[in-house]
């Protein structure tokens, strides 16, 4: 079909049609108007726009019933005009919108839309749609004038009508984005941007339309949600829109504050004008609060991301456009926005933060003082019920209500103070965070699990990796990311508050009540990490960071609280050497380590029998205490290393306590000041500090009934070193030596621990080939009873034979037959060869190396503890003895005569202990006979041996005084 370019053409073209439509208003003639249209261009159909639109506005008002598809079909054609081509006439504006609302509510039905088809619904909501867009320039703003109010107020009831009522989501939609477009907020790019003047002239206008706007809307997004979540967005998006232009801040503030008189014809006008004083501006912020309240309660937990996506903008625009008008509502959109930080949509949470941001960075809240009072009132609120709520709420719900409290927090940002310093307000958090963090102590493993490391394996040093903290059971939660939020809470409390004021209060709940000792730990460790500004996640800067000195002295503070001896010396275990150990902790006047400020004591439980919970809660408490001394350190970097004289010692001390969690934590807090204080390894932290380490065992070792744990510090120190250490330690080991002297009765198995330590240690520093030869030690020691056994019986042969012969001489010489000279040269027997014995005496003239002699002394004890009462004495006893065998192995002059000594004690094990100890001698036996302690035994001691050792046939007589008078008889 050809195209008509002119205005001439095109009238010769469209005048047929238009002339048969005029005569008939028949859908044929509709449709062939419609035809002809796409043939003509743009630019002549704007200058035939009129003559076009009257057949088509003249079927409208043509006066009878009209079918519903001939005014579908009018209505689309003149959708097809109208976007084709630009009103620029007022009256043609003001008619065609009229025109086009007539046809969804005949004047018969102006208070209720007629029983359209949805086909023509949408068309009639399309047409006004393009209508709108198709305004030209200034033409548009005529729609809004006090005159015409009226209209918009038919129009808009309209719309909102089919968004509500309709159950088509397409006319639902249509008609919220209709309506988004009368109120001049469309989306799109070519939507006219108003100045100053126009848009309080619209906002006059609309603040008529507010009320009945906002509650349908607010109707909608509550609606049902199979409407779908489009419809649901768009209502937010709108009603977000229409409140900003009506109660923004910049047009309220222009308004005067009384109302202008108008003319007489304006009269009837006027009543339906609204004036937005400040008495209309807080009525209605009062209503337009519970509506809000109602939309961001249903739409925050909405299923589709894209309704609470879309409830953060809604937060952020009114926020950035009505923070003065509508504080009272802000609140809740805090706690929405806030909420919301967590999303589990990337979109959402990224939104968040973004908008959270901008609050920061324009300092809403700092420079507005309403809103920080809000907030705070907002906070006060949450930690009040956050009791309450950790007890009724899962873990999701415990979540959401903590993520609201970060929120609070860190919109307050420096503002935080104006909650801190409130002693009301400051007592019901921290008393909030006591009860949430409350741990569960129940679970009996925690007792149960033992350090055996020391007994029975050497760690060498530089094996240890930065071990994880210990998870912690809580009472009312059992996510980790709850946990997470709780830390994040105490970090930006530290991070923004008084550090003073905070570790001052919580130092005090800390001293208050053993029940919240532990709570109090955890807050005050995380507070420091936040002050200091680790791992804490903030809005933005704090305007005056903590000073180095403030940290260091809070620090202080907390440290010699923690390593106090009431809250150090707890006991962990009903073991009964160790509940005697802590409980030896008496009135003393001794520091707790050297270097200590404090001298308190333990004060020991009324009840003797503890409960497997309080022994727990004792092992937690430890435990955190060790992760606030990592913590410190981490914090305070190399500036730690001032500390170290009141905190090396006592982690020492627990890193070799029994009790696995303690011990674990210990030396992962070891690691952490590492890290901190710039050791290589924990080993050149130990060797660095070995002259107060060493200083401290041996004044505590002088004190042993005061300070019983010095022997763990010097067992922790060797297993954990080099041989380096040892000209350091000695001294003070031979201090321990003559203090187990001094203290068998009570003391050996705290000592043996150590001497484990010791001689493990020896083999690993000194015996590489003592090792080799202990690991083939009993081949070796198989091999060589079976030589002996067969030397043993070569010999026995001789013996028999030169006791026959001296048997027959004997008998000769009593007879009276006497041999003759030369044959009794005959028949003497040539001397038995003497067994070749080790010729290594210039060997015990040497005096035997540090390490060696030490392992002598050692094992100088063992003799004494090998027959102690306590099986597990014994037991112990019989691992070092081993170890100091190995180490003694290639100083065979020294070995053998401890092994004759060491040997009456170890038979007696052998042959009448408890089957564990059996076994175990049986493990020390083959080590211990490998450098032969046969040579030392009579031949009845001998007879003791195990079976393998034994001769399997006869004892030869000879050098035995006892076999020869048994003989002689």
């Amino acid at each position: 079909m050809a195209v008509f370019d002119t205005p001439q053409e095109a009238f010769g073209a469209l005048r047929p049609v238009c002339v048969q439509l005029t005569k008939a208003q028949t859908r044929e003639n509709v449709a062939q108007l419609q035809a002809r249209l796409g043939a003509v261009s743009a630019a002549a159909l704007q200058e035939l726009q009129e003559y076009v639109l009257f057949p088509l506005r003249f079927a409208l008002k043509v006066p009878g019933p009209k079918q519903e598809r001939l005014v579908q079909s009018v209505v689309q054609c003149i959708s097809s005009v109208l976007a084709a081509t630009c009103v620029k006439k007022q009256e043609l504006l003001q008619e065609l919108f009229s025109e086009l609302c007539s046809c969804l509510s005949p004047p018969s039905a102006v208070k209720k839309p007629a029983s359209l088809s949805e086909e023509l619904k949408l068309a009639v909501i399309q047409a006004l749609h393009t209508l709108m867009h198709s305004a030209y320039g200034d033409v548009i703003l005529s729609l809004y004038q006090p005159s015409t109010l009226p209209l918009l107020g038919f129009a808009v009831s309209l719309l909102l009508g089919l968004a509500e009522q309709e159950k088509a989501k397409q006319i639902k939609i249509s008609a919220l984005k209709c309506l988004q477009v009368l109120i001049l907020q469309c989306d799109c790019q070519e939507h006219q941007n108003l100045d100053e003047d126009e848009a309080q002239q619209c906002g006059d206008l609309f603040a008529s339309f507010l009320p009945g706007i906002s509650i349908t809307l607010s109707r909608v997004i509550t609606g049902d949600i199979k409407q779908g979540h489009t419809t649901t967005v768009s209502a937010i998006r709108l009603f977000y829109q229409i409140v900003g232009l009506v109660m923004s801040d910049e047009q309220l503030s222009r308004v005067p504050k009384n109302k202008e008189k108008l003319s007489v014809e304006q009269s009837r006008i006027s009543e339906l004008m609204i004036h937005r004083g400040p008495d209309w501006s807080k009525s209605t912020a009062e209503k337009l609060t519970l509506l809000i309240h109602k939309i961001v309660e249903f739409s925050s937990v909405h299923p589709h991301w894209k309704v609470r996506l879309e409830l953060v903008e809604l937060v952020h625009h009114l926020m950035r456009n009505c923070r003065q008008s509508l504080v009272d509502s802000f609140s809740h959109l805090l706690k929405a926005l806030v909420g919301l930080v967590n999303d589990e949509n990337s979109e959402v949470q990224n939104r968040c933060n973004e908008v959270l941001q901008s609050i920061a960075e324009q300092r809403l809240v700092a420079e507005n003082r309403a809103l920080a009072d809000v907030l705070s009132e907002n906070l006060h609120s949450l930690a009040t019920a956050l009791p309450r709520l950790m007890n009724s709420q899962d873990d999701q719900g415990k979540f959401s209500t903590l993520t609201l409290l970060l929120g609070y927090l860190k919109l307050l940002g420096p503002k935080i103070n104006i909650v801190l310093n409130s002693a009301a307000h400051l007592h019901r958090l921290s008393k909030a965070l006591m009860q949430v963090l409350e741990l569960d102590v129940t679970d009996v493993k925690i007792v149960e699990d033992r350090r055996w490391g020391s007994e029975s394996s050497y760690e060498p040093p530089g094996c240890l990796q930065k071990g994880k903290r210990q998870k912690k059971y809580f009472r009312f939660f059992t996510e980790e990311k709850v946990f997470q939020l709780l830390q994040q809470v105490c970090r930006v409390l530290g991070y923004y508050g008084n550090l003073y004021l905070l570790v001052d209060h919580f130092m005090g709940l800390y001293t208050e009540s053993v029940t919240y000792r532990k709570q109090s730990a955890m807050v005050l460790n995380e507070l420091i990490a936040g002050a200091a500004g680790v791992g804490v996640d903030v809005l933005h800067e704090r305007e005056d960071p903590v000073s180095m000195d403030d940290l260091k002295g809070s620090i202080t503070s907390i440290l010699d609280e923690y390593t106090d001896q009431a809250n150090w010396y707890l006991i962990t275990s009903i073991d009964t050497d160790e509940v005697g150990t802590e409980l030896s902790v008496r009135h003393s006047g001794l520091p707790t380590s050297p270097g200590s400020a404090h001298s308190s004591v333990l004060i020991p439980p009324s009840d003797p029998h503890l409960s497997t919970c309080t022994m727990n809660s004792n092992i937690w408490q430890i435990c955190i205490q060790l992760e606030g001394i990592g913590c410190f350190a981490a914090v305070l970097g190399k500036e730690f290393r001032l500390l170290l004289l009141s905190a090396l010692y006592p982690v020492l001390e627990k890193a070799g306590d029994k009790t696995l969690l303690v011990s674990e934590t210990a030396m992962g807090t070891l690691v952490d000041i590492c890290e901190a204080c710039s050791y290589d390894s924990m080993q050149c932290l130990i060797n660095e500090n070995s002259d107060y380490l060493v200083n401290g065992i041996s004044l505590n070792l002088r004190q042993l009934a005061h300070q019983p744990h010095a022997s763990r510090v010097l067992d922790t120190m060797l297993r954990h070193s080099d041989a380096s250490l040892l000209p350091l330690v000695e001294d003070v080991i031979q201090d321990v030596l003559s203090t187990l002297d001094q203290s068998y009765d009570n003391q050996a198995s705290t000592f043996l621990r150590v001497l484990y330590s010791l001689t493990a240690a020896l083999v690993q520093w000194f015996g590489t080939s003592c090792r080799e030869e202990h690991q083939g030690q009993t081949a070796e020691w198989r091999s060589r009873t079976l030589s002996q056994v067969q030397q043993q019986q070569l010999v026995t042969r001789q013996e028999v034979e030169q006791f026959f012969l001296d048997y027959v001489r004997q008998k000769q010489i009593a007879e009276g037959n006497l041999p003759d000279a030369d044959d009794e040269e005959a028949d003497v027997v040539p001397p038995l060869a003497e067994p070749e014995r080790n010729n290594s005496d210039t060997e015990g003239e040497t005096p035997l190396p540090s390490h060696a002699q030490l392992a002598k002394d050692v094992m100088e004890r063992c003799i004494h503890l090998l027959s102690d009462r306590n099986l597990r004495v014994r037991l112990k006893v019989l691992d070092v003895l081993e170890l100091c065998v190995t180490v003694l192995h290639p100083h065979g002059n020294h070995l053998l005569p401890m092994a004759h000594r060491v040997w009456p004690a170890l038979v007696t094990r052998l042959i009448s202990d408890d089957p564990l100890a059996v076994l175990r001698a049986f493990k020390c036996f083959p080590p211990l006979n490998a450098r032969g302690p046969r040579h030392y035994l009579a031949p009845p001691e001998r007879a003791l041996l195990p079976s393998p050792v034994r001769a399997p046939t006869y004892q030869s007589p000879s050098r035995d005084a006892r076999w020869n008078g048994k003989a002689a008889e």
